[in-house]
C-alpha cells in the first residue's frame, strides 16, 4: 500500500471514526496506544487489538503490530497497525505528513506542531495556530465537527449525549479504586438497579433500562469516577458493532482538515 503517512496518537471509538476515513481515502494509517487502553466501546475502536491481536471494525482491519517491519507487513495487505507507542517514538522514525491527536484527553498530552507538517487535534486542550494547525469541534451540538483553525474547542462540559431524553443515567462510573470484575459485557440487555460489574466487591448499577453500548475490559485496574461503561435505552444490537454517528462526524472532518493542510502547504 503506497501513500502518504498519517499518524493518530490514540485509537478509541472517536478516533476510530477518523481512522476509517482516512484508511479508505488511500493514506497509511498508524495508530500508537498505552499498553492498556481505558477504551469503553471496544468493539468498534482500533485500541481493542492491542488486547486481541487483531480484529475487524465494519470494512478495516486493525492489527497490532511491535515493530517496524510489522508496520510496513501491515501496510502491505492494507490494514491498519496499531502499536503500544505512548512516547511516539514512531513519530520521528516515520516522519509522517500529519499526526492527529485523538486521544481525547481534554487537555494536551505533548503533541505539538514541530511533530509533522500537519498537526491536527481532536477536542478541547488545543490552541489552533499555536500548539497545533487545526484543532476540530467534539462537542455534540451544532458546531459538532467544525474546523478551528484559529483558537480552541469548546471546553469539556462533562454531559453525555441525549438519547431518548437519557444523559448522565446512560454513564456507568467506577465507586471506588480497584480492579474491575464484569458482570455484563457490551450487547447485553440490561434492567434499572441491575448489577452490571463490580469494584473491590462495591456494585456499579444500571441507571436505566437498556443495552450495555460500552464496557471497560475485564480485570483493568480503575480509579473512582472513572467512565467505565455506557447503557443505551436503544435496543440495537447492530449499534454496538458499527462506528457512531459522532464518530463519523469528526472523522469527515479530519480527513477535511488534513487535505485542507496539504493543499495550503503544498505537500
Amino acid at each position: 500500500m503506497k501513500g502518504d503517512i498519517v499518524i493518530f496518537r490514540g485509537g478509541g471509538d472517536v478516533a476510530t471514526g477518523s481512522i476509517q476515513k482516512l484508511h479508505r481515502a488511500g493514506f497509511r494509517v498508524l495508530v500508537l496506544e498505552v499498553e492498556k487502553p481505558l477504551c469503553i466501546r471496544r468493539t468498534v475502536a482500533c485500541a481493542r487489538v492491542i488486547e486481541e491481536g487483531r480484529g475487524k471494525i465494519e470494512d478495516f482491519i486493525a492489527t497490532r503490530c511491535t515493530d517496524e517491519l510489522d508496520i510496513y507487513m501491515a501496510w502491505e495487505k492494507d490494514e491498519v497497525p496499531v502499536i503500544v507507542d505512548p512516547k511516539g517514538e514512531m513519530i520521528k522514525k516515520f516522519h509522517p505528513m500529519a499526526v492527529i491527536d485523538a486521544i481525547i484527553a481534554k487537555k494536551n498530552l505533548g503533541t505539538h506542531k514541530e511533530m509533522a507538517p500537519i498537526t491536527i487535534a481532536l477536542g478541547p486542550g488545543f490552541v489552533a495556530g499555536t500548539d497545533v494547525d487545526v484543532v476540530i469541534e467534539t462537542n455534540r451540538g451544532h458546531d459538532l465537527g467544525r474546523l478551528i483553525f484559529d483558537g480552541k474547542a469548546e471546553e469539556n462540559t462533562g454531559n453525555p449525549g441525549n438519547i431518548l431524553g437519557y444523559t448522565t443515567e446512560r454513564v456507568l462510573r467506577s465507586p471506588g479504586n480497584g480492579k474491575i470484575k464484569v458482570l455484563k459485557t457490551i450487547g447485553d440487555t440490561v434492567k434499572k438497579g441491575e448489577t452490571l460489574a463490580l469494584v473491590q466487591k462495591k456494585e456499579v448499577k444500571a441507571g436505566l433500562d437498556g443495552m450495555i453500548r460500552g464496557m471497560i475490559t475485564d480485570g483493568y485496574s480503575v480509579t473512582k469516577g472513572l467512565k467505565i461503561g455506557d447503557v443505551d435505552p436503544r435496543i440495537n444490537l447492530r449499534n454496538t458493532l458499527t462506528i457512531s454517528d459522532k464518530a463519523r462526524n469528526i472523522g469527515g472532518a479530519t480527513l477535511e482538515a488534513v487535505l485542507i493542510m496539504k493543499r495550503r502547504k503544498n505537500l
